[in-house]
């Protein structure tokens, strides 16, 4: 049971300012810098898919 309408667990995306999304699409480029030669192509094209769209989100399209 919800303890009331609207609280964070009710599968709704985390709204973000530019500030926000600036820290993570450095994060993610760390971890995609950091990552190893045996992780999964799957994460490492969920990670690039990521990093692109936060890039076009800031008006940064560059790859």
């Amino acid at each position: 049971m919800r303890a009331f309408e609207g609280q964070l667990s009710d599968n709704r995306p985390i709204k973000r300012d530019a500030k926000q999304k600036k820290a993570q699409l450095e994060a993610l480029k760390v971890r995609l810098a950091s990552m190893k030669s045996h992780e999964s192509p799957a994460l490492r094209e969920s990670v690039k898919k990521k990093i692109a769209e936060l890039e076009t989100e800031l008006g940064g399209g560059r790859r």
